[in-house]
């Protein structure tokens, strides 16, 4: 019986291992559709520190990205080397308990501006259960944030989630694990309202931009990220 559960096990690891090594790549549904991977799941090529010329504390954990919650020195958001207008944007994330994040998108790198969400909107990472930003409905996962709600949950705390955030023309969707959760228009009364009612009702630099660069968030979370692929629309 030892032997048997033995060779089952290594089965198994053999199994895992092997689909392990299958993440960070495009499908062939996907290289037809003209996806591009903007995370080779291997280094950090493609990405720099907001404002800085290097990662900074981003480093590559198990084929994700993730930051170094105990650097001394380039602790901020990762943002993409190229600049983006309309796409369709794929990754999968992983938070671990109270752990706050996002991905922002639409950022303009400019010193102007010290931090990425001060241009670029976000769509919300978070631990819904145990995170302290968890008080309102529009800052929960998958929200738009601080301006509209998800219409569904997240999986919690030390499960990937996949989400896509889809942007055309000023149009946003966002889905999470495969349910659409958030449908608006940039400039629609739907928007202004939401806008109206938000923290980023007096900021100058904020969603001005249709061009820019998608950001992973630095919050103080170890938190995690792979499968980032994008499709320019």
């Amino acid at each position: 019986m030892k032997k048997i559960l033995l060779v089952v096990t290594t089965v198994m690891a053999v199994s895992f291992s092997s689909f392990a090594q299958t993440k960070n790549t495009l499908s062939p549904k996907e290289k037809k559709e003209g996806y591009k991977l903007l995370f080779d799941g291997k280094t950090t090529k493609g990405w720099h520190a907001y404002l800085l010329k290097n990662a900074g504390a981003w480093h590559v954990v198990d084929g994700s990205l993730q930051p170094d919650t105990v650097a001394t020195t380039g602790q901020t958001d990762l943002v993409t080397n190229k600049e983006y207008t309309n796409y369709e944007l794929k990754l999968d994330w992983n938070i671990p308990v109270g752990g706050n994040s996002g991905v922002i998108f639409s950022v303009h790198e400019d010193t102007t501006y010290g931090a990425t969400y001060l241009t670029g909107m976000e769509m919300q990472v978070l631990d819904n259960i145990k995170a302290e930003d968890n008080k309102k409905a529009n800052h929960l996962a998958g929200s738009l944030y601080d301006m509209i709600a998800p219409s569904h949950p997240a999986k919690p705390a030390g499960e990937w989630n996949s989400i896509i955030i889809r942007k055309l023309n000023g149009h946003l969707t966002f889905f999470l694990n495969g349910k659409q959760v958030v449908d608006v228009k940039i400039g629609s009364p739907e928007w202004t309202a939401a806008l109206q009612k938000s923290k980023f009702k007096n900021w100058k630099g904020f969603a001005q931009y249709p061009t820019g660069r998608i950001a992973l968030q630095y919050h103080g979370a170890a938190v995690a990220f792979r499968n980032i692929r994008i499709k320019q629309l």
